[in-house]
């Protein structure tokens, strides 16, 4: 296979018949690695919503068990993508997302806000550090996969394109980023996971690099101190020089899923996804408790 085959190949599909189709080839051929960094970047991102940051402060379940839930997160969405909407393993797959999300009291207006940051994100990223830009066909493909999945999960008023995603995702942070104690603690949390994959001594030196590719408002809104510049034109000019060498190299011949990723750790014994995540109770507050048949936590 030549290296644009694949690319070629989607040309040649319907980016709204096909879109999860198209999404499960970018996702698990062409971009495997940077789809993993950009939506980890897209869920983080959220945390500067200082109500989304609050509530995941006060379920601890990204303070107290960080490891688990960014698994369990993963776990979640890689099986929609992986085995689709109609089918067992999808379906099931939805309904825990949304169990999680029915026992707390989340607006709809962020939940959209997420949803967006799944489509715009990832684009960004790739055009940024990617071995090629997203083409038109998976950005469509991308954002038809996502207003399927959010019907799925009953938000209202999703955009209809990926130009309406990536405006109501600016506007919505430009209205609403800024400082809470707990989405910090939550922040902290999650960049203190990132560097726990690696050997210690690296630790500082990561957590660096992983502020360097964050931008001015995100760092506002957290407080974090800026890295310098030539940290950032760095840090930023490696990551790119990695897409140009995976440019040069064949193209992936097999899948590569979020649950093949390295950094999933929880379940060395494997999972059933019906056990993944929290199990909060409704009408209780949105108080996350253990199913009595749930995998329990580490």
């Amino acid at each position: 296979m030549k290296r644009f085959e694949r690319l070629e190949r989607i040309r040649r599909m319907d980016p709204h018949r096909d879109a999860t189709e198209i999404y499960r080839l970018s996702v698990a051929y062409e971009f495997p690695w940077d789809f993993t960094r950009s939506l980890e970047l897209a869920l983080y991102r959220t945390y500067a919503v200082p109500r989304i940051g609050r509530l995941l402060a006060e379920t601890a379940e990204l303070t107290d068990r960080t490891q688990k839930r960014y698994d369990d997160t993963s776990l979640l969405l890689d099986a929609v993508v992986e085995h689709g909407f109609g089918s067992d393993r999808g379906r099931t797959a939805i309904r825990r997302i949304n169990g999680m999300h029915r026992g707390y009291d989340i607006p709809n207006d962020d939940m959209r806000y997420v949803l967006c940051t799944f489509v715009v994100m990832p684009k960004r990223w790739i055009d940024a550090y990617g071995w090629r830009r997203m083409s038109r066909h998976e950005t469509v493909a991308s954002a038809v996969h996502y207003r399927t999945l959010g019907r799925h999960m009953g938000i209202q008023g999703i955009p209809g394109s990926y130009e309406e995603f990536e405006n109501c995702l600016d506007s919505y942070e430009q209205a609403h980023f800024g400082w809470d104690e707990g989405a910090r603690r939550v922040s902290d949390a999650t960049l203190g996971l990132m560097t726990s994959w690696y050997p210690r001594p690296l630790a500082p030196l990561l957590r660096t690099a992983t502020l360097a590719l964050l931008d001015d408002p995100l760092l506002r809104a957290f407080r974090y101190t800026p890295p310098s510049a030539a940290t950032r034109a760095c840090v930023r000019r490696a990551v790119r020089l990695r897409g140009r060498a995976v440019r040069l190299l064949p193209p992936r011949r097999a899948p590569h899923f979020a649950r093949q990723n390295w950094e999933i750790k929880s379940y060395p014994n494997g999972y059933r996804l019906e056990d993944l995540g929290t199990h909060p109770v409704p009408g209780l507050g949105g108080c996350p408790v253990r199913h009595p048949d749930a995998t329990p936590a580490d």
